[in-house]
């Protein structure tokens, strides 16, 4: 355990001038508090508090969030209160201790609409003080450094939480060596087998090639001296979670990855960044399409640096960022950059970001969407890569990688978006489809009279185009919407008995923070909220009681004697939204929501039954068509049946529906768990240099 002068000596080394009163204050404060308290592996609980302390010490934080650190758990854990802090230690520690309990205390890996509230409080705390989520990374750091002491089912939950949303937080908020490590702590916990096995390809490697590491970062120092360059040169092999990742992205062994080896440069100033880039580029060849300037397009998080990949010594790809020292220290830091101190005060780093525009940034247009749309979004923001564009007047917008041009259009303005009809991308017209790249400029081209479609929200990327799209389409379908809905909460309510009452809905819309009773009728209709969840909210025994009847079934919502079977036409896979029609003789037939075919039925109302996937892991036994058009050439259908193979997925059928002399063009029928799985293995088949086109067939001619 760390003693407290030891610790107020590494606060002192970078602020001087730090209060070490207070500090040595919450540290007997908290000593005292936990007394007789311990932690699963047997230690005394406070060494915990310390280790999350001295994690915070390495990104030089201020006394106040030092003490926090040591304090944290005292509310939740012990016989102190929220009022006992503020008289001891003031209010603005007294917050900030309980606004890391308010964290604590969200289970943010539970049910997906709980998960979305939690996750839109998470967000709010962190608007009101930024220190309280650097805390809680802090703390989970440790707690992951520790984990084995754990049970091992809470192991692989926190692992999971982990990998799902601190991991990715703390990336998003720039601290990647964070990030790096509570991905490779949750993947040691997650899959141990894959993790030792990348390991020891790394030790083989390091025994048959010698130290390359250390060979090439020599290389590039000679090169740098050379041209009279003075700067700082590191090498390091990527964390095995990384590898893993781009293995399991690229679908490639071990062997045949490259780049797995990355070189940072620290230069003196701006200008000597481009000269080493010069350097680098002189002395080995470039790989196309591997550079980034985020020297001269900084991320939204601060992070400054200049990216590029290189075939070095023997012709192995490496990575080489280049950056300043003062770019490095925010690199490091990220956010938390805006606190950091040296020499008795914060340090003014040109390049830290204010964090209260910053977070503004994250959730200033999530203000009016519901939980669900918010957690989209936000979880959008944080896994996914930026690419650069330019607007027809040389403003620059910043956008997730694979963002398309109605995403463009809508982080322009929501009028741009909803009157989009076509784009050019340098001047050359393309679908609304194309994928954007770094430094391309788009032209939007809108009429007056366009409307967004339901298939926009299958091309966009970005939660606020998402958002933007599905309010317009509930406003353009409100009044059908709202018949529909209330024609399926009543089906649904009289399964268990009940009346279905104006009261009744605003009672539910107002217990699931929905505005009025119509508004949650066109949200039931739209199918984004279904009736079983009005029935769980006002009748939750009733609710139980219905889903025993139908419980060995995989969707609830259809009479345990009733019949049923999926719609030939859409094929709907669990995890996408469903809705059944009653057909005489045939009993229930389940649609996906954006069936086609379900605009015959719209004036039949009393035909619509709501119906749900129910949750958890399904067999991979639902069949799926895709088109896919492949090279003709020896061995590549071999390898596009195996690839399919890999992705868990078993292949029932294939027939070849066009034969040329430099293509294929065939069906396959394949059988899938859900969605989910859908999407992973439409991903890794348009990532396959041998696949010109791949898409999923729904075939409206036949029905049921």
């Amino acid at each position: 355990m760390i003693d407290v002068e030891d610790l107020i000596a590494l606060v002192r080394n970078y602020n001087p001038r730090s209060n070490a009163t207070l500090i040595r204050d919450a540290y007997e404060y908290g000593m005292r508090m936990h007394e007789g308290q311990f932690r699963q592996s047997g230690e005394p609980y406070f060494t915990h508090p310390i280790a999350v302390a001295a994690i915070l010490t390495e990104m030089r934080l201020d006394d106040a969030t030092i003490v926090t650190a040591l304090l944290h758990d005292t509310v939740e854990d012990t016989r102190s209160t929220k009022e006992d802090l503020t008289a001891t230690f003031g209010a603005e520690i007294a917050d900030l201790v309980d606004g890391v309990t308010k964290l604590t205390n969200l289970e943010l890996s539970s049910a997906q609409s709980k998960q979305a509230e939690n996750f839109r409080k998470l967000f709010m705390a962190m608007s009101r003080d930024l220190r309280v989520i650097l805390v809680k990374l802090a703390d989970r750091l440790h707690n992951m450094r520790t984990i084995r002491s754990m049970r091992p089912e809470k192991q692989v939950k926190k692992a999971r939480e982990t990998m799902d949303i601190y991991a990715p937080l703390a990336g998003r908020m720039g601290m990647q060596w964070m990030r790096e490590e509570l991905e490779d702590l949750a993947f040691k916990v997650i899959n141990p087998e894959a993790r030792n096995s990348i390991i020891r390809r790394f030790v083989s490697l390091q025994r048959d090639s010698g130290d390359i590491i250390g060979q090439i970062t020599a290389d590039i120092r000679v090169e740098l001296e050379r041209e009279g360059i003075e700067a700082d040169v590191f090498g390091r092999a990527k964390k095995p979670f990384s590898v893993w990742r781009k293995m399991q992205e690229k679908q490639l062994a071990f062997s045949r990855l490259s780049d797995i080896y990355g070189f940072r440069i620290i230069t003196r100033s701006d200008m000597d960044c481009y000269r080493a880039l010069g350097v680098i580029h002189q002395r080995w060849r470039a790989v196309p399409g591997r550079f980034k300037d985020y020297i001269s397009q900084p991320k939204s998080n601060g992070y400054r640096s200049i990216h590029t990949t290189v075939s070095g010594r023997d012709g192995k790809r490496v990575e080489v960022q280049i950056r300043t020292r003062q770019m490095h220290e925010v690199a490091e830091s990220g956010v938390a950059a805006h606190w950091a101190y040296r020499d008795g005060a914060r340090t003014k780093n040109p390049f830290a970001v204010n964090p209260a525009e910053w977070i503004d940034s994250l959730t200033d247009r999530f203000e009016d969407e519901d939980h669900n749309e918010f957690l989209e979004a936000v979880k959008l923001e944080m896994y996914q890569d930026q690419v650069f564009c330019f607007t027809p007047k040389g403003d620059v917008l910043q956008l997730p990688k694979g963002a398309t041009p109605i995403d463009f259009a809508y982080a322009i303005h929501t009028r741009l978006g909803n009157s989009c009809v076509g784009a050019k991308v340098d001047g050359i017209r393309v679908p609304l489809w194309t994928r954007l790249k770094n430094g391309q400029a788009v032209d939007i081209i809108a009429a007056s009279g366009q409307r967004p479609q339901s298939t926009w929200l299958d091309i966009v990327v970005t939660g606020r185009a998402k958002a933007a799209i599905r309010r317009s389409l509930r406003e353009e379908d409100r009044d059908r919407f709202i018949r529909l809905g209330r024609e399926l909460v009543r089906v649904s309510f009289e399964h268990v008995g009940r009346k279905v009452t104006d009261k009744a809905l605003r009672t539910a819309a107002k217990q699931m923070g929905i505005a009025d009773g119509d508004e949650l009728l066109a949200r039931i209709g739209s199918a984004e909220n279904s009736a079983k969840e009005v029935l769980q909210v006002l009748y939750p025994d009733l609710a139980a009681h219905q889903d025993e009847i139908d419980g060995t079934r995989p969707f609830a919502g259809v009479e345990a004697d009733a019949d049923f079977k999926r719609a030939s036409c859409c094929r709907p896979l669990p995890g996408e939204r469903i809705v059944g029609i009653t057909y005489r003789g045939k009993g229930v037939v389940i649609h996906a929501i954006d069936c086609p075919v379900l605009a015959e039925y719209e004036d039949s109302p009393d035909r619509w039954v709501d119906v749900q996937w129910r949750a958890g892991r399904h067999p991979a036994v639902y069949s799926t068509m895709l088109s896919l058009t492949i090279r003709h050439d020896a061995g590549v259908l071999g390898r596009i049946c195996s690839l399919i193979g890999a992705q868990g997925a078993n292949i029932s059928n294939l027939e070849f529906m066009d034969r040329k002399p430099d293509f294929y063009r065939i069906e396959v029928e394949v059988e899938l768990r859900d969605q989910e799985h859908l999407h992973n293995l439409l991903t890794a088949l348009e990532a396959e240099s041998d696949v010109a086109q791949v898409a999923r067939i729904r075939d409206i001619a036949k029905k049921p």
